[in-house]
């Protein structure tokens, strides 16, 4: 199987942390999310371990929340150790309602506006992650009518390309992102950051991209990042603590990809950190990373019930079913690799090859193409593997169709015995809801 918690039972059905997915389907219906709590507590502790110890000190990896949020998430996250990333006044509130510790959130976005600054300031934010002079002039004044010194990341662009899909790398110098090191505008920034009163910038931050298999990125990232808080300190004698290396990491979403050892990988860059810091002379820093992808990705996975099968002589064959491009975008906006299962014959072997269409009136609305795949019969449930990252954060109403439920697979040893570890954790939307907001 593709990952450890995916299996086959004696039914010739899929399972998911021990539990079978087409009883799940049966049980709450289809379109459907299921997440492995078990897993995701897994992975959050895999960063939390590996950078304690290769780090040392109060290094930690930020939860990117951008790429699955909701309440029981946070909650998750904050029990494991882990701080979060957040992009948008929703999230905060999400992250806020769910009691997550706000002095270990970091807020960032290009474009906050004022009332957005003024929210987290107000709910207690622990950190900005800057992106430009006029978010700054905001945060410094709001800050200063408050009574308070606000801590501040800037967010840079170190011009490293990862190699990934356009749409998803960050890091380049002609990016929406940041402020460029190359350019000498980062440095000439954080020299006006410098003399605001209500500011305490204590770092610089940066992100390269999404889909990294290898560390390369971040070890180059790093090797600009650390040479520029030298150039800092010379050019204006204040050494910053903190160094933001974002996230990245890529998961398995097919057989052919990598597997990742995500606690190799920061034991690489630690080194690296630490070598660079010393070459310079500059004491190690906090370092702090924003994995989003590689905690919740192989954690989530997707049911759909199937359709119609069509077969067009001499050309190709469509599996559609009940979801699509509403409650999974990524195929059409980034034609992203998925693995595609006949869940109730997941025992037998794939005897057609088709592509998975979606329900909604657009004929880009399609999962994957060319899936070897076990022919379905009407109301067979259909899985796409390795769907808890920026699935459900993506969808929509698109066609006024409702998004789906999340339900979570509870840890084992956290189930009473007898009990079932399913449990809802974000509601079905309703016919009603899609509505709710019309006059």
């Amino acid at each position: 199987m593709l990952h450890t918690n995916l299996s086959i039972n004696e039914k010739g059905h899929l399972t998911m942390a021990g539990v079978d997915v087409v009883a799940m389907a049966e049980k709450y219906g289809t379109p459907l999310m299921l997440v492995d709590e078990q897993r995701v507590r897994e992975n959050c502790r895999t960063y939390v371990q590996a950078m304690k110890e290769h780090f040392g000190g109060d290094s930690m990896p930020l939860f990117a929340s951008k790429a699955l949020c909701f309440k029981g998430l946070y909650q998750i996250v904050n029990e494991e150790g882990m701080g979060t990333d957040i992009v948008s006044p929703g999230e905060l509130y999400t992250a806020r309602a769910a009691g997550f510790p706000l002095e270990k959130a970091y807020f960032h976005g290009n474009n906050k506006t004022d009332a957005d600054i003024q929210y987290a300031i107000d709910a207690g934010i622990g950190y900005f992650i800057a992106d430009n002079r006029e978010e700054l002039t905001e945060i410094n004044r709001y800050a200063g009518e408050k009574g308070l010194v606000q801590k501040v990341i800037l967010r840079v662009t170190p011009g490293i390309d990862p190699h990934t899909h356009a749409a998803i790398s960050t890091g380049k110098v002609d990016s929406k992102f940041g402020t460029a090191i190359e350019t000498g505008q980062a440095l000439e920034l954080i020299k006006e950051i410098l003399t605001l009163p209500h500011i305490d910038l204590v770092g610089i931050h940066c992100h390269v991209g999404s889909l990294c298999f290898d560390s390369k990125p971040f070890l180059d990232a790093a090797d600009i990042m650390i040479a520029f808080m030298a150039e800092i300190k010379k050019e204006t004698g204040k050494e910053l603590h903190v160094l933001n290396l974002g996230g990245g990491y890529g998961v398995r979403y097919i057989a052919s990809n990598p597997t990742i050892d995500i606690a190799d990988n920061i034991r690489q860059v630690a080194a690296h950190v630490k070598e660079k810091c010393a070459q310079f002379g500059l004491a190690l820093p906090q370092v702090l990373m924003e994995p989003g992808r590689s905690i919740v990705a192989d954690a989530g996975l997707t049911l759909y019930t199937a359709g119609s099968v069509k077969t067009i002589t001499g050309y190709k064959s469509y599996i559609s079913i009940d979801g699509g491009m509403t409650d999974n975008p990524r195929y059409a906006l980034y034609q992203s690799d998925y693995t595609v299962l006949n869940a109730t014959r997941a025992a037998d072997e794939p005897d057609m090859v088709a592509t998975i269409a979606g329900r909604c009136c657009e004929s880009g609305d399609l999962i994957q193409e060319d899936v070897k795949i076990k022919r379905p019969v009407r109301g067979d449930i259909i899985a796409v593997l390795v769907t808890g990252a920026y699935n459900y954060a993506m969808a929509s109403n698109y066609n006024r169709i409702p998004r789906p439920a999340i339900v979570m697979l509870g840890c084992e040893e956290k189930t009473a015995p007898g009990a079932d570890r399913d449990y809802v954790a974000v509601k079905r939307e309703s016919y009603e809801d899609l509505i709710r907001n019309d006059c």
